[in-house]
């Protein structure tokens, strides 16, 4: 008798995480390992932040709370999406979930019915696919350029949709090649969507890491119509240096806000009660310590940049938003996989091949880590590719 869903053998495991345990064995193990592989911040979350959990603990907040999330951390995003993002959605329809993946997991499932087929442009963030099979619907991914700045275009999108076409997942900022959609690239896709009648998943959990003096725009910012189909979603983790809290949250129209408090209720019941509340204290408090962070990782993008674009048998588009350098290695001639594997083994660099996000003749390095570290791994990899 088999003992696991005939479903599961569909998935793989996170590949990223693979890699970020490979690299803290070796670590562990006395060698001298220069991670670039997870996304998480190297920044410790900001005291103030942790001194209202504490209190939350402290004065016996450790109770059940509402499956949506407690209502002052719902009436805080709803007036941050409204202020800063010009997207309008009541707190009743704002529902606080255990990480901004968690968040993405539940709209699928509240939105996607087996078979139908969810558009994913590639590269993609290595999640959203297996999400997708978990409930029974089909990724269809569209493969986007480099000379695009790995941006699906609206008539890319419309070309791609059919009769079974129920969602697109749209990540902007994008993790992992860090391209960022322009306004008048997103009007241009949410008129498609409006016309085809498809829901946008907008997973904007990168939205404040931007450079360039480039801006972030909403989606569901760009009328009511689209707004009627888009599901924004977003979290504390990147931002605030929150990876392990596991705090994110979806906004969206009322149907599908009520089918994710439904799941949620028979699932995690809420996310952690004191958790919230360090959550509250982060979107309620001083955010000047965020620009510092901008400021820091933009230093780092800079460098980087600048010491792979002098490597001659690599390819590297500039990245406008979040952590990441997304690497085209195919003059090196090397799966990624087979690329990352002799990094991290021969080199002690560990990176996540670009299998993982759809794009096999790539890389990714992420820079939320430090200068030094960012500095000795690209001496390695720089005397690797010369060696390739």
């Amino acid at each position: 008798m088999d003992l696991v869903a005939d479903h599961i053998a569909k998935i793989a495991p996170s590949i990223t995480l693979q890699i970020t345990s490979q690299a803290k064995k070796l670590i562990d193990q006395g060698e001298d390992v220069c991670s670039f592989g997870a996304g998480e911040p190297d920044l410790d979350t900001p005291e103030f932040i942790k001194e209202a959990a504490i209190q939350a603990l402290q004065t016996g907040k450790t109770k059940y709370t509402a499956s949506a999330g407690i209502l002052p951390l719902r009436e805080a995003i709803h007036e941050k999406l409204l202020l800063e993002n010009n997207v309008d959605v009541p707190a009743s329809q704002i529902s606080i979930n255990c990480g901004a993946k968690h968040s993405c997991y539940q709209a699928i499932l509240a939105c996607c019915n087996p078979g139908d087929e969810v558009i994913i442009p590639a590269p993609y963030w290595t999640s959203y696919p297996d999400m997708v099979k978990l409930v029974g619907a089909e990724p269809y991914f569209v493969e986007t350029k480099a000379e695009n700045g790995w941006k699906m275009t609206a008539d890319e999108f419309a070309d791609s949709i059919s009769g079974r076409t129920r969602m697109l997942i749209l990540n902007s900022p994008n993790n992992p090649t860090g391209a960022v959609y322009t306004r008048e690239e997103l009007e241009a896709i949410a008129e498609v969507a409006v016309s085809e009648d498809v829901i946008v998943l907008s997973d904007e959990i990168y939205e404040k890491l931007i450079y360039n003096d480039r801006k972030h725009v909403s989606i569901a910012s760009l009328g009511k119509d689209i707004a009627n189909l888009t599901i924004t979603i977003n979290g504390f983790s990147k931002l605030y240096a929150m990876t392990g809290w596991r705090l994110g949250y979806t906004a969206a129209p009322k149907a599908i806000a009520d089918a994710i408090d439904t799941i949620q209720s028979h699932t995690t019941s809420n996310v952690t009660s004191f958790a919230q509340y360090g959550a509250l204290a982060a979107i309620k408090g001083d955010q000047s310590f965020v620009q510092d962070m901008v400021d820091e990782y933009d230093m780092r993008r800079q460098y980087m940049l600048s010491r792979l674009k002098a490597i001659k048998n690599i390819r590297v588009i500039e990245p406008e938003g979040a952590f990441y350098f997304l690497v085209d290695t195919t003059p090196i001639g090397l799966s990624s996989t087979n690329l990352a594997e002799k990094l991290l083994s021969r080199y002690k660099v560990a990176t996540v091949p670009g299998i993982a996000f759809g794009h096999d003749k790539s890389i990714r390095f992420s820079y939320a880590t430090s200068l030094d570290v960012i500095k000795k791994g690209l001496d390695r990899f720089e005397d690797f590719c010369k060696s390739h």
